[in-house]
């Protein structure tokens, strides 16, 4: 018989010693961020954060939920409180090309202030240039100007008059305008008089008016040339005004601004289209700055438009941008509907996500970034430019032919941060030639760290740190420690930890949740135990619906007696986040043949391709250890029965082998043990995943029909180390219920699985007697002998043929 001893309980479980933990509770720990397990993480942020030439920007990989997005925003606002506050930006109007906003760039603050100076202004012009025109100094100086206008038309009529009267012509106003009609004795003639007038008389008559309805033409001329100095001399008056008015006004706001030249040049623009717009001032139409009416007020155009305001001291900005479509990622420029059409101006341009993160840091999950349509090429153009351009979608690809604003570019000093699993940053590194040009830095998050005595004490107190930060309820060192035993369990190893902190801190909360529940001050460990269970219940429908069919006989499981090429695979099932482990039957069957082993699930495309490498694996093993020195001559079948989806990995490749092996000797395999591992050409056992599912998995059927002493699971002995199993499996072992043997060879596996000894080979390449490769072979040579009378047998009959042809 084997000498393979089961696993001792304490191989198949790693305990935390509650000593191991450095505190009493959580409330009694040294409470420190750090970096647990992740120093490459942290060296790869610091150079991105460090480094200031183009392209240093920084791809985080890592799986959801890995505490990758929390631990690095937390790093970056570390660092960029040390950084100076960033600049304000601000939209002004272009007086000379309103279509084009001139941006103006402020230091932390003072983009408030020059808005609030600019409507302090126009709130002072709206009452002193009203003022200023209503003025007695004003109103002399027009009515002077209007008064020699006056006098200079007055002498040209009294003189045109006087002429006209010498010549016994009269100056007559009428409300169409000037007329000339004849005199005599002084007074205007009738119309009958000038009738009866002789007609030689009338010539000479209608000849005065012809010359003096010349000067009156040469008169109104000047007149008209009078009222245009008028005008210009009110115009210059207007602006005198106007410039004694707003002058000192915007001066003293320049004084405060020198430092800035653009912001002079601007204010100056606003001087100068005052003086020349003061008419506004003067009678503005209802409130100057409401956009409720019918148009934008002109008023409007002295506002400044503040798209970036760092009133707050808190350094660097950081910003998440947890949508990133174009217009959230570059700005937009909004309309007002006004009478049926869209009108929109300076005022109405907002800022998108890399206008706040300006001097700072943007956060963007990169799955998100790539669903957004143009925001991936949008983002990279802007990252090459070092700008920032608002931008609407329809003017960039042509789809709209109004006019719209084209804002002043925004220089761009940013680093990016993209958040993501691996395959996408291996994907854009393989299809984008400019990802690599732009991330040159990638943070690779572990999944998991080693588990020592040092590591779990640093473990524990980041759990500390975690229900400190989360604000939970002390949690005990036991309680502590189970957590740590569960984290090792979700790395699926024994002798390392999970970094998934998502699913820390969810088994936290209802941990404690099940402590305030019982009105307990403190979480104990069975109370985090109780948030286990209460999740495996939560999720385990189908498992258990698959053990009822299992236990009903519907799916045939045998757990006791033994069968002739039938073996227990094992087999684990994801559903959503909780995987779980089944018992399937794998059977075989040989027969004379040509060397094919069939692989029925390859055959009907029901096995996956690493599924199929198994099964060839199978073909060259037989034929190595059996048949190097005359042709393998059997036909083999595997199948897993009752199985009705896809089939793949290699971890069944021993069980097929054992099957196949049973088949061939006539060994029959004992049903009471399941089987995992996969086998490579050697025979030599290789680790799987998913150990502690599959052995759970067969552990359940076995204890719901009642353990017997004799059941148990073979699995690879490199998979011991990977054990963290159920307390309950645990137990079984350790009463001598339940057995889980380490294998290291297909040998180990059959002396196990058929309790007859497999037999090594001795240096002639001979197997003891009986043994079950002495079997084996004895079975492939009956085959090649029968196939070999078969193939004299045919030879025969062709050549008698062929005589009587003859």
């Amino acid at each position: 018989m084997s000498m393979i001893a089961p696993l001792s309980p304490t191989q198949l479980y790693r305990h935390c010693e509650p000593a191991s933990i450095p505190f009493d509770n959580t409330d009694q720990a040294d409470i420190k961020f750090s970096m647990l397990g992740q120093e490459r993480v942290l060296d790869a942020v610091q150079l991105a954060v460090e480094m200031r030439q183009p392209g240093y920007n920084l791809f985080v990989m890592g799986e959801p939920g890995s505490g990758r997005n929390a631990l690095v925003s937390r790093l970056l606002k570390e660092h960029a409180g040390s950084k100076p506050e960033p600049d304000d930006w601000c939209y002004v109007n272009n007086f000379s090309t309103p279509t084009k906003p001139v941006a103006l760039r402020l230091p932390h603050g003072k983009g408030s202030q020059l808005r609030s100076d600019m409507q302090h202004l126009v709130e002072e012009l709206l009452t002193t240039i009203p003022a200023m025109f209503e003025g007695d100094e004003y109103r002399s100086r027009m009515d002077h100007i209007d008064a020699e206008l006056n006098e200079l038309q007055k002498k040209a009529f009294i003189n045109l008059a006087q002429e006209a009267s010498k010549q016994q012509i009269a100056l007559l106003r009428t409300p169409q305008g000037f007329s000339f009609a004849p005199e005599k004795d002084g007074e205007v003639m009738s119309n009958e008089e000038y009738e009866n007038l002789a007609d030689e008389e009338k010539r000479k008559i209608e000849k005065k008016i012809s010359r003096l309805q010349e000067k009156l033409e040469e008169v109104l001329q000047q007149v008209l040339e009078w009222r245009k100095e008028r005008r210009n001399r009110l115009n210059d008056l207007n602006r005198e005004v106007t410039i004694f008015a707003v002058g000192t006004l915007v001066d003293d706001i320049i004084n405060h601004y020198r430092l800035f030249p653009d912001v002079v040049s601007y204010l100056e623009s606003v001087k100068q289209d005052v003086i020349e717009n003061a008419h506004i001032f003067r009678a503005p139409k209802g409130n100057a700055l409401d956009i409720q009416g019918e148009e934008l007020p002109p008023l409007r155009r002295y506002q400044v438009n503040v798209i970036v305001e760092n009133t707050a001291k808190n350094g660097a900005p950081v910003i998440t941008e947890d949508h990133p479509t174009f217009q959230n990622l570059f700005g937009r420029v909004e309309h007002i509907a006004r009478l049926g059409a869209l009108v929109t101006d300076f005022d109405l341009i907002r800022a998108g996500a890399l206008h706040h993160a300006n001097g700072g840091y943007l956060l963007i999950d990169v799955l998100k970034l790539l669903m957004q349509a143009f925001s991936w090429e949008g983002l990279k153009r802007a990252l090459i430019s070092k700008e920032i351009r608002v931008e609407s979608l329809m003017q960039m690809y042509g789809l709209a032919s109004t006019v719209s604003l084209e804002p002043q570019p925004i220089p761009l000093d940013v680093k990016v941060i993209l958040f993501g699993e691996r395959i996408y940053y291996y994907l854009l590194q393989a299809y984008d030639p400019e990802f690599a040009k732009l991330f040159k830095i990638v943070a690779d998050f572990e999944d998991d760290m080693p588990r020592d005595e040092a590591s779990q004490a640093g473990f524990a107190r980041m759990l500390a740190a975690l229900a400190h930060e989360h604000q939970m309820l002390p949690f005990n060192r036991h309680a502590i420690g189970r957590i740590i035993e569960f984290s090792a369990r979700d790395a699926a190893d024994a002798e390392r930890l999970s970094l998934h902190m998502q699913r820390l801190i969810d088994l936290m909360h209802e941990a404690e949740h099940k402590a305030k529940s019982r009105q307990a001050k403190t979480v104990a460990a069975n109370d985090v135990q109780q948030a286990i269970d209460a999740k495996i219940r939560r999720a385990d429908r189908i498992q258990r619906r698959i053990r009822e069919e299992i236990l009903r006989g519907t799916l045939m499981i045998d757990t006791q007696g033994t069968r002739i090429g039938q073996v227990n695979g094992l087999s684990v099932f994801d559903v959503g986040d909780f995987p779980f482990g089944m018992p399937t039957r794998i059977t075989a069957t040989t027969r004379l043949g040509d060397g094919e082993v069939i692989d029925i699930q390859r055959e009907v495309a029901l096995g996956g391709a690493i599924h199929s490498k198994g099964v060839l694996i199978l073909s060259s093993f037989l034929a190595s250890r059996y048949s190097q020195r005359q042709p393998l001559s059997l036909s083999a079948s595997l199948v897993f029965e009752q199985t009705y989806g896809q089939i793949d990995g290699d971890s069944a490749s021993l069980a097929e082998l054992c099957a196949l092996l049973s088949s061939l000797a006539d060994v029959p395999i004992k049903q009471s043990l399941a089987i995992t591992g996969s086998v490579n050409q050697y025979g030599q056992v290789q680790a799987i995943g998913g150990v502690n599912e599959k052995i759970e998995g067969f552990f359940d059927i076995c204890k719901m029909r009642g353990l017997t002493g004799e059941q148990g699971v073979l699995i690879p002995a490199t998979n011991v180390k990977h054990l963290m199993l159920r307390a309950d499996v645990v137990a079984a072992a350790q009463n001598g219920e339940f057995s889980i043997y380490p294998v290291e060879t297909v040998d180990d596996a059959l002396t196990l699985l058929t309790g007859i000894k497999a037999g090594l080979a001795d240096a002639m390449g001979n197997f003891p007697a009986n043994s079950v490769n002495q079997r084996v072979r004895t079975k492939l040579s009956e085959l090649l002998q029968i196939r070999l009378e078969l193939a004299t047998s045919g030879l025969k009959k062709m050549r008698k043929r062929s005589k009587k042809l003859v």
